[in-house]
């Protein structure tokens, strides 16, 4: 995509110089400030905290404020008459910076709205779903490069959460269902992973949060590839095709074909420590795909990106090479540790469903083998209305760890808390446990394991900032 190609597109109702991010620290935020800035513009933004994403902008030369007060915006210089402020749900609407902008007369735009925007340039490939969007997008766009791509997470190849091309006629987009976002995107191509019910605080129930994805699908203008088996009636236009993917298991290779996905992986077999398997396809079926990152859950991410990746035109061996070399997403079954006795897993998932994969893949991959899981629950109406699931869930663990709720946007609810999900769990060993004594707690605990042992980390919140002092304290780098 050619950046300078925006200036062409009608982004806002005035002619725009000037770009400020209110929440410019987030990885989808932080994707859209990469590309305006490198399309020639002056881009700026507010975030409440420093980190590794915020650093990276402002090497680049943007201009980031970390103190919520009028005089910083103020001395900028900016106008309203040529600035546009691109928002995130993630900052309140009483901050203070963005109660002055309002005021101020400045244009403001959902991040989704200009997004939005930008993508319809190109051929939009899409990823929706309750899980899987941030590594499936990921996976789509390392299959295609050189490609397009506006994604949830920093790939591990390219390091970054944006791609550029200008021979592509395609962009890959993670089409996120939070605040119906994905509602303003027109996809060419989307995938629809799962319907799970999650935003709660949104939708308000299973049912409507559905019915959103229902109503996405009627935006689509080329194809739909939907995983096999989930619950979604699509409302696709006249014309646009639908195709379902999946993972089908020995047991259910007998089962007659029209009863099978249209694109599928099988024949899943585990050398040395290596996934591989076939992938069935209407046309000829391509044999002996070996897995670049082996967790059980890539098998059917890898499904739905290669489905895509077929769709398009790109050609068998290089999706074959490219999904061995695929080297995955931060904060995604990130493997820090690894040796006989210990083995650190980091993992972004934050829904009962998201660590049920997880802890079944490390379960296949390291079996026998005790698992520590440490959670840091997401949001107070997340853990509130998940909280039976959580439960249930992290359970399954041999130890579990809780630290306190991350609230991200939200204020405290009366009685919903860590303390809340371990009254509620059948597990004799879980406890809660503070942030600043998770390095020392945790330590010890390993310490005085006489089995291997695998340590899982799992959160959305900023739980990720504890990783490299947990690896540290295993005496590992």
């Amino acid at each position: 995509m050619c950046p300078n190609c925006v200036k062409k597109v009608k982004i806002a109702s005035k002619d725009i110089q000037n770009y400020f991010f209110l929440g410019i620290g987030g990885i989808g935020m932080s994707a859209l400030a990469r590309y305006f800035h490198h399309a020639g513009f002056r881009v700026y933004g507010y975030d409440r905290i420093p980190s590794a994403l915020t650093k990276e902008l402002e090497d680049a030369g943007i201009t980031i404020t970390y103190t919520d007060a009028e005089c910083q915006v103020q001395s900028l210089g900016l106008s309203a008459l040529d600035t546009l402020v691109v928002r995130t749900p993630a900052v309140p609407e009483d901050s203070v910076i963005y109660t002055y902008l309002r005021e101020q007369g400045f244009e403001i735009m959902k991040r989704a709205e200009v997004l939005g925007q930008v993508t319809r340039q190109k051929k939009a490939l899409c990823v929706a779903g309750t899980h899987g969007k941030t590594t499936t997008s990921t996976m789509i766009a390392h299959l295609m490069k050189p490609v397009n791509a506006f994604l949830g997470g920093i790939c591990m190849n390219d390091h970054t959460n944006l791609l550029l091309s200008e021979d592509s006629p395609y962009v890959v987009v993670e089409a996120d269902e939070y605040d119906r976002s994905f509602h303003h995107l027109t996809p060419y191509i989307s995938v629809v992973t799962a319907v799970d019910a999650d935003h709660l605080d949104i939708y308000g129930t299973a049912e409507a949060y559905r019915d959103a994805f229902a109503h996405y699908t009627g935006l689509i203008t080329g194809a739909l590839v939907m995983k096999k088996g989930i619950e979604l009636k699509p409302r696709l236009q006249e014309g646009v095709k639908c195709y379902t993917y999946g993972v089908v298991e020995p047991s259910a290779e007998d089962t007659p074909s029209s009863c099978l996905p249209d694109f599928y992986a099988h024949n899943i077999r585990v050398t040395n420590g290596q996934i591989f398997f076939d992938f069935h396809t209407p046309g000829e079926p391509i044999r002996d795909i070996r897995l670049g990152v082996p967790v059980w859950v890539n098998i059917e991410n890898a499904a739905a990106a290669m489905t895509v990746a077929l769709l398009v035109g790109v050609p068998v061996e290089q999706i074959k090479e490219r999904v061995a070399s695929f080297e995955g997403v931060w904060r995604r079954f990130n493997i820090h540790v690894n040796t006989p006795d210990v083995t650190y897993i980091d993992d972004y998932a934050h829904h009962p469903q998201e660590i049920a994969s997880t802890i079944d893949s490390i379960r296949k991959l390291f079996p026998g083998r005790k698992l520590i899981g440490i959670f840091q629950p997401h949001l107070y109406t997340r853990t509130r209305d998940f909280a039976d699931g959580f439960a249930s869930v992290l359970s399954t663990m041999d130890e579990v760890v809780l630290l306190p709720i991350y609230p991200a946007r939200e204020e405290p609810i009366a009685g919903v808390d860590s303390e809340m999900l371990l009254h509620k769990m059948t597990h004799p060993r879980a406890c809660v446990v503070q942030k600043e004594e998770l390095v020392r707690f945790v330590q010890q605990r390993v310490a005085a394991c006489t089995e291997p042992v695998v340590l899982l980390t799992v959160g959305a919140g900023d739980i990720d900032r504890l990783v490299p002092l947990l690896a540290e304290s295993l005496h590992i780098n």
